[in-house]
């Protein structure tokens, strides 16, 4: 038998072809991680909240407005960062099991400077200003809220809001 010279453009017999495409290199880095747009979408920023009018309409409201406060202030943490718990879940808390949400709202609003890479001003340990001396005609509730509630303000004016 001879013999046949292949004509030009004819195919490779199919022993010859790779069956599985080669594997990638093994790399020690890590993935590549897309480089975030140049123009960055500017969170929602919360509203500060004067300590004496939220004092007074805790009074008024028989503290029907600290629930109100704990919505709020949790839910527009949550909206700014992305992190935290939410209004609802701390409306939640706060009714279900109240004794914890100073602990929580402090250490919430702490987290605020602490992403930022400041030194927070409160902290969970804040809320034990409440457990220690709240029993004493609300002098704990006051100092608890007064630091809370100023750090929460002076980080959205740092923002911008007034």
């Amino acid at each position: 038998m001879s013999e046949t010279p292949e004509a030009p453009g004819a195919r490779e017999p199919l022993a010859e072809r790779p069956t599985q495409p080669p594997e990638p290199p093994m790399h020690d880095a890590p993935p590549a991680v897309a480089e975030p747009s140049s123009v960055a979408t500017p969170a929602p920023v919360g509203q500060v909240r004067e300590t004496g009018v939220c004092f007074l309409l805790m009074i008024v409201t028989l503290g029907f407005y600290s629930f109100y406060w704990y919505f709020k202030t949790h839910d527009e943490m949550k909206r700014h960062t992305g992190a935290g718990v939410g209004g609802g879940i701390a409306l939640l808390l706060a009714i279900v099991v109240g004794i914890v949400m100073p602990f929580l709202s402090s250490n919430e609003v702490g987290q605020l400077y602490s992403r930022r890479g400041q030194k927070p001003p409160v902290t969970a340990i804040t809320g034990l200003w409440v457990v220690l001396l709240g029993w004493f005609f609300f002098v704990g509730l006051i100092i608890w809220f007064v630091k809370t509630n100023r750090a929460l303000n002076e980080y959205w004016q740092s923002l911008g809001t007034h």
